[in-house]
């Protein structure tokens, strides 16, 4: 499972369910983030007008079918990214000029974003079929026996999965053989959004409830793990504290997002934990060498410095717009709003650099880099591909 090391400019991806799915709604119910579609809700702030301090055009733009609220992740593969839809749809775009390389359908409505290496690319229907295309036909589906929140990896000529019931499973990803199931128990409601599953050097690792575990994809076998965040409270909501995606590398520190509880990094070598901070979010996080950086559940941006997770800075301008997890693309993070705006912010500050418009759909998927093109996704089908300028 070798790999690359993540980084702000992109990088290469590599029965008890019932119980677990039928709580799992709560994506937008707690900690905060009820509010939103309220007629009390706060509003944001006016922005003002747009001073560019970055210049940045559009350079490409098509259209694919509506996405998810929730789930939704482009997967990043060298100059290509890609998509899914919530009809079933995966497309596969070259960031460099816009154009499809495939468009594909699993036949199902999707459950999952999708992972993908450089020809597979997998995802989990609404049915809890797993599903694996080949440039766009299908390879092979699967039944799976709970649903999956968190989309597919695929890596090593493996399909790795993570199920609501919190167990690990591997595919041959090349005809669909169950490899391994590696369970484990945990708090009784779990998070119906992306986790965290991603590859570290020779290692898996899966965001357990609040902890950052270390498997053996050989086996499945566990070899360490890690807290970023401990169950607390006195019911199932207060106590949940999933990890949720994506979670960000920086040569050995891997960090991320307890769900409305804490951020934190782990040094993936030594399997320990490097310090936490209390922070109130939903969605992930992105780091470069010397910052995490996130978007709370009410919309401040913050960044902790990576060496110790003391507070770096933070911006309140942006709060009650729904952000998604943030991207660090050169000197700016960038994060996009529910009302299809695209923030780029200044990394050493957080500074205003530029604001980029969409169909105004909104966005919920992480903006992602790929062929040195930033690529934002509105939950209209709208696929944009933005340039310096």
């Amino acid at each position: 499972m070798n790999h690359s090391a993540q980084h702000q400019q992109g990088s290469r991806f590599w029965k008890t369910a019932q119980r677990t799915a039928l709580a799992a709604v709560l994506l937008t119910a707690l900690g905060g983030c009820a509010w939103f579609g309220s007629s009390k809700a706060p509003k944001p702030l006016d922005l003002g007008p747009n001073v560019v301090n970055l210049p940045v055009r559009q350079a490409w733009k098509l259209s694919i079918s509506p996405l998810r609220d929730s789930n939704v992740r482009a997967s990043v593969q060298g100059d290509n990214v890609v998509i899914a839809s919530a009809d079933g749809q995966v497309v596969s775009i070259n960031a460099a000029n816009g154009r499809e390389n495939w468009r594909g359908q699993a036949g199902q409505r999707l459950q999952t974003g999708v992972g993908a290496d450089g020809r597979l690319a997998a995802v989990v229907t609404s049915g809890n079929q797993l599903v694996v295309l080949d440039a766009g036909n299908k390879l092979w589906s699967k039944p799976l026996n709970a649903a999956a929140y968190t989309a597919p990896l695929v890596a090593g000529g493996r399909v790795f999965v993570l199920t609501a019931d919190r167990a690990v499973s591997a595919f041959d990803a090349e005809n669909g053989a169950h490899l391994w199931t590696q369970r484990r128990d945990g708090e009784p409601l779990v998070l119906r959004q992306q986790g965290v599953l991603m590859p570290y050097g020779n290692d898996l690792l899966v965001g357990l409830s609040g902890r950052l575990v270390a498997m053996n994809p050989d086996n499945g076998n566990i070899e360490w793990e890690a807290p970023i965040a401990s169950p607390r409270g006195t019911n199932d909501v207060e106590r949940l504290v999933d990890l949720v995606g994506p979670a960000s590398r920086m040569s050995n520190a891997v960090c991320a997002r307890a769900f409305q509880a804490s951020v934190g990094c782990v040094d993936a070598n030594a399997g320990r934990t490097a310090w936490t901070q209390t922070a109130k979010g939903a969605v992930g996080i992105a780091s470069d060498a010397e910052y995490v950086f996130g978007t709370e559940s009410n919309g401040i941006v913050q960044a902790w410095k990576l060496m110790d997770g003391e507070k770096g800075w933070s911006v309140d301008r942006l709060q009650h717009r729904k952000l998604t997890a943030p991207l660090v693309l050169g000197r700016s993070v960038v994060t996009a709003d529910e009302f299809g705006l695209v923030h780029m912010l200044s990394k050493r500050d957080g500074s205003h650099l530029n604001r980029l418009t969409t169909d105004g759909t909104g966005v919920t998927v992480t903006p992602v880099v790929a062929a040195d093109t930033l690529v934002v996704v509105t939950r209209g089908g709208g696929v944009y591909g933005f340039r310096p300028d």
